[in-house]
């Protein structure tokens, strides 16, 4: 069940941050709906590769490449996904950090860990 609501918040959340930035567009619900998939899948499998082969730049920047890794993951969910469209980096990097920040407000917020 906490998937489904992460999964809805996600998708909530990514339309209303795609209306609000410039550089990012969702086509529409459905298009929305699929990012969150995406996203969720590519977090849970290339993330973690990314993370091991960067280890030494993300300990010397002491996890500040990390930021780095969530918007190339954003961009891999661009080239993905038909709907989303992201126009460069700096967008992704923006809206990587604001769905993370978002995410966890709301994941708090509507989420009881047992």
């Amino acid at each position: 069940m906490n998937i489904l609501i992460r999964l809805i918040i996600t998708t909530i959340l990514v339309v209303v941050l795609a209306h609000f930035l410039p550089g990012i567009s969702v086509q529409d619900y459905t298009s929305a709906l699929w990012v969150a998939l995406v996203l969720g899948i590519l977090n849970a499998f290339l993330k973690p590769i990314l993370i091991l082969l960067t280890l030494p730049a993300t300990i010397f920047t002491l996890g500040l490449f990390l930021l780095v890794i969530n918007a190339v993951v954003i961009l891999v969910g661009d080239y993905l996904v038909d709907g989303f469209l992201v126009d460069g980096f700096w967008s992704a990097f923006i809206f990587s950090i604001l769905l993370s920040l978002s995410q966890s407000v709301m994941n708090g917020i509507f989420i009881s860990e047992k």
